[in-house]
Order: structure tokens, then sequence, then C-alpha cells
């Protein structure tokens, strides 16, 4: 952002004694991270998407019998500009949530796993939501980010022990014939790379697919395709976890969706770049996971959750 950048300015004034509609509007702006100059003019960065929010929340403060004027603005100098970007800075915020990062992991011994990841889950969406708002990120905001990859480390690390390595290997293409109506297997106690790659295989690439859940892969039955484990025909590779593998074998990587959903399966099986819908998922796959008697039963309670997750971003891009 230049010395001279623009800056969006919300005027407001809200007469009357009724606190709803004045704290309603209160948590709008609180929650896109505009910035108080003064009471009633909050500011944020120039963009279409701030405009259109700001836009919003001055029709509903006129609706409620208040004046609101949205004005653009530009710094005079770069030290005005400095001053206004310390508005935005949510260094406190990031420091406040690794303190509480580090005390799910000291305590991460004594928790059951649907408890754990619910409680990791529940700051991972507060960093998300952090994040949404910091529009001049810096060191703070990819510290949080390392530890709260540590932290999901730490999580899988205690349930999720035998995880498979990736492999350097590069991908192959496959052509789906040969691999209708097989029977794939993976490791039983289905996670999230496992439940995603299984719902990806029956909807995408073996309708009629199969599965066997195995306590140790040297028990896979020689007829089958492995997926998810060291030694298996699709597993981690390079960076990509297996969900992604299997995208990138079966030549799917032109469905923008799956690669979304892709995306939130890599961040809660490895880590990475958080996505707003993958605590919410996490949470979701540990109830049902606590919830279901097989792998069996886990993945027909899962596959609905996928499709509509898969939906969402596909209905999502049509809209653009």
């Amino acid at each position: 952002m230049s010395s001279r950048s623009p800056w969006l300015l919300l005027v407001i004034n809200l007469p009357g004694r009724n606190p709803t509609p004045r704290m309603r509007i209160w948590r709008a702006l609180r929650a896109m991270g505009a910035g108080l100059l003064r009471d009633g003019a909050y500011l944020l960065p120039a963009s279409e998407a701030a405009r259109r929010n700001l836009e919003q929340q001055a029709i509903e403060i006129r609706s409620a019998g208040g004046t609101a004027h949205l004005l653009s603005l530009e710094a005079e100098s770069p030290e005005q500009n400095a001053t206004l970007t310390e508005l935005f800075d949510r260094t406190a915020e990031y420091q406040q949530l690794r303190g509480r990062l580090r005390t799910f992991e000291r305590g991460l011994p004594k928790l059951p796993e649907s408890a754990a990841r619910q409680r990791l889950a529940a700051i991972g969406r507060e960093i998300a939501a952090v994040t949404a708002r910091d529009y001049f990120p810096g060191e703070a905001r990819s510290q949080i980010q390392a530890v709260l990859a540590d932290a999901e480390a730490a999580l899988n690390t205690r349930f999720a022990p035998d995880e498979p390595r990736a492999s350097r290997q590069g991908i192959q293409r496959r052509d789906r014939n040969p691999y209708l109506g097989r029977r794939w297997a993976t490791r039983e106690r289905l996670w999230i790379d496992r439940v995603a790659s299984a719902w990806l295989i029956r909807r995408f690439i073996d309708p009629k697919a199969r599965f066997v859940w195995v306590k140790r892969v040297k028990d896979c039955p020689k007829d089958t395709v492995g997926f998810d484990f060291d030694g298996a025909e699709f597993s981690h590779t390079g960076n990509k976890v297996t969900f992604e593998t299997l995208i990138v074998s079966f030549g799917l990587e032109q469905d923008q969706a799956l690669l979304q959903l892709g995306a939130m399966v890599h961040h809660l099986d490895v880590g990475g770049i958080p996505t707003a819908e993958g605590p919410g998922f996490a949470t979701i796959m540990a109830g049902a996971r606590a919830q279901q008697p097989d792998d069996d039963a886990l993945l027909a309670a899962m596959t609905p959750v996928l499709d509509g997750l898969y939906a969402g971003y596909a209905c999502a891009r049509q809209d653009r």
C-alpha cells in the first residue's frame, strides 16, 4: 500500500435510546475489523468488499432513523498513513490466541480426542476470524499460523500417530477404467484425509467402490487398491495429501470446488493455510467418529457433509 492509500470512512449518528440497532451495527463493524477514529467514525482500507459492507451498514443505520455518510479519504502524508494503519494492528489479538494454543498443548495429554479437537477447532475459528480482518498482515500472523500448525501436529501425533510419510515420486496420471468396481483399502478409524479420500473415490472415480478398513496395513488383501498409508498406491506425495494426490492422479484438477475442498483437507491433515470451513468440519468429524460404531457407518454419516461442502463451493464459484 502506498503512502497515500485510499481509505473509506463511515460517519454515523444513531439517535434514540434503543440500544438494539446500535449494538447490531457495532458488532457488524467490529466483525469486519473497522478502525474507530472517534465515536461514530469508522475506517477501513478501501476495497470493493469494504465499500459493499459499509454501504450495507449505512442502509441499516438510515432504516433505524439515523444518518450515515460514506466518504473516500487519502492520507495526507506517510506519517498520517502509518497512524491510520496502526488502527488495524492485530498483534495483541494474535498474542492472546498464541497463549491459548500453548495452554491447549500443555493440557492435551489429559484430553479425550473429541474434546481436544473441539477446543482446537474453536481456537482455529477465532484465528480465522482475526485473519479475515487483518488487512496488513505481518510477522504476528505468520507466527500464529506456525503455532497453530504445531498444535495441530501435536494433536494428530497423539490421536493419529501412523499418518503416512510423503513420497518424493511424481504423481502418475491414471485411467479410471482399471479402477472401476474395485475394493479399496485403508487404515481403520477414519480421519479427515481418509474419509474425504473415500468420498472422492466413490463420488468421482469408482461409483461402485467397496472399502476395506484394516487394523494393520500389512493385512491389506492383495486385490485391493491401497490409499493413505505408507506403500499404498495412492498416498501423500510431495506436498500433497492423499485427497490431493487422487485429484491429480485422475485428472480432476479443473474442478475448482474439489480443489477448495482439497485445501481444507490439506490444512486439517498436515497444517498450512487455514480455511474458514475447516474447524467446523473437524468438529463434525470428531463427533461423528465418536458416535458411529464402525468406519462404514462413519463414511455414510460424513458423505452428506462432504456433498454439502462440495456443492457449497461449486455454488459460490457460480455466483461470482
